[in-house]
Formats: structure tokens, C-alpha cells, sequence
């Protein structure tokens, strides 16, 4: 790999940007295609289903055989919320090769003890959430119930481009909150990015169960289309 290439893919890895290196099998030719840039290049379908499937993988086109690696960002799940929810989802979350950060500014339930070898802010959303970051590779998990924690925290995912965004509660509770929302200067379009009630329709009921949902539904929205996650969850229904 040549050194202006590897530099490339270095500062796309360092911004969290996800790229595919495509190399020509026959001549070893190689190009980088940047994510943004994937809807305009001739193996757009091809390279989409690479990212979305987050694997490098030999593909066969009408100029030849190519391999396609694929550098993606590891996906960060950020949860509002130090809850019972939140310790099943934190190890299901790390077996899945996800980082994983818990919010909560209530130092009773933020703590090492029931977060064993997880990141952990004791602090308030607003202030945590834009020193982390939250970006196209981010899910947004709202679980606290309390609207002072989530409240401003689904504002600041609302704002980014994270690719999940879900929040804990009844169809009441998720009412009361869109019109908080409204109020707040939210549109309609964008309070529909919010999954609620979240997680798959399964029937959990135990915390272990809510978490098991919840991960599944951010699954289904890192791996497949927009299209496809909802069929999928329509299907589960």
C-alpha cells in the first residue's frame, strides 16, 4: 500500500469515517473510496453492502475481481441511564465488539461497583455528550425515565447523525415527551428518527430481556437499509 494512501485511510480512521480500499486482484491497482463518496462510484452497491456488513470480502464486477477492505469506525453505544437495562445491555454490547458509555448524573446508580471495566460519566448528558462525541457510528439509548437526563441528551443525538436513536417508555410516555420535543423546536421528521417504545417487539419483560431487544434493534439498524430495519421490525410484531 502506498505511503499517501495508508496516510489517507490513517486520518479517515482518526476522524471515525468509514472507507473501502479497493484493490484489483489482476494488477493490484488500488483506490479509497470514502463513505461519503459511495453513492456515486460505479460499485456503490457493492461497496454498501460491504459497510453495512462491516467485513472485507473478495467481489466479482464486470471489470474483474476486486477485494474490498473495509475500514469502519467500532460502534459506540451511549446509554442515559446507570439502570438495571444497562448493566445486561454493557456486557451484550462488549461480546458484540461495541464500545459502550453510560450516563448518568446520579451518583448512587453511576457507579464501578455496578459497572465493572465499563465507561462510566457521573455527569449530566449536556455536558458529557458533546466532549464524547456522537456521530454517524453512535446508537443513542435514552433509559432513565427522568425527561431533566434524556430530554437533553435526545436533543443532542437529534442534532448528529447517529444511526440509532431509541428511548425507553409506554406510547403515553413517548407522547408526552414528543410534544416536549416540539416545543423544544423539533420537527416531526426528526422526532421520527426516535425508536419508541424501544427494542424489537419480543414480549421482554425482565431488564436482561428489554436489553436483549434494544440490541437487536440497533443490529438491525447498523446492518441493513433503512427499508430493511423496518420490514424487519414489522416482521417481529
Amino acid at each position: 500500500m502506498k505511503l499517501a494512501l495508508l496516510t489517507a485511510l490513517n486520518a479517515e480512521r482518526a476522524a471515525r469515517r468509514a472507507t473501502v480500499v479497493v484493490t484489483d486482484v489482476a494488477t493490484g491497482a488500488q483506490r479509497m473510496v470514502r463513505e461519503a463518496d459511495i453513492a456515486a462510484d460505479p460499485l456503490a452497491e457493492l461497496l454498501g453492502q460491504a459497510l453495512r456488513a462491516g467485513k472485507s470480502r473478495m467481489a466479482q464486477t464486470p471489470q474483474g475481481e476486486v477485494f474490498l477492505a473495509v475500514q469502519v469506525p467500532p460502534v459506540r453505544i451511549v446509554v442515559t441511564g446507570a439502570v438495571h437495562i444497562s448493566q445486561a445491555l454493557a456486557p451484550m454490547a462488549k461480546l458484540l465488539g461495541h464500545d459502550i458509555a453510560i450516563v448518568d448524573p446520579r451518583t448512587a446508580f453511576a457507579t464501578p461497583e455496578r459497572f465493572p471495566r465499563v465507561e462510566l460519566h457521573a455527569e449530566w448528558p449536556d455536558e458529557v455528550l458533546p466532549r464524547i462525541g456522537v456521530d454517524r457510528y453512535t446508537a443513542f439509548v435514552a433509559l432513565t425515565h427522568d425527561p431533566k437526563i434524556d430530554d437533553p441528551a435526545l436533543a443532542i443525538a437529534l442534532r448528529s447523525e447517529c444511526f440509532y436513536i431509541g428511548a425507553l417508555g409506554s406510547r403515553k410516555t413517548h407522547g408526552a415527551r414528543v410534544q416536549r420535543l416540539k416545543d423544544a423546536g423539533f420537527s416531526d421528521a426528526q422526532i421520527a428518527r426516535i425508536h419508541a417504545p424501544i427494542g424489537l417487539p419480543i414480549g421482554a419483560i425482565s431488564p436482561a430481556e428489554i436489553a436483549l431487544s434494544i440490541m437487536g434493534e440497533i443490529t438491525a439498524s447498523l446492518r441493513l437499509s433503512a427499508d430493511a430495519t423496518r420490514a424487519n421490525s414489522r416482521d417481529a410484531a
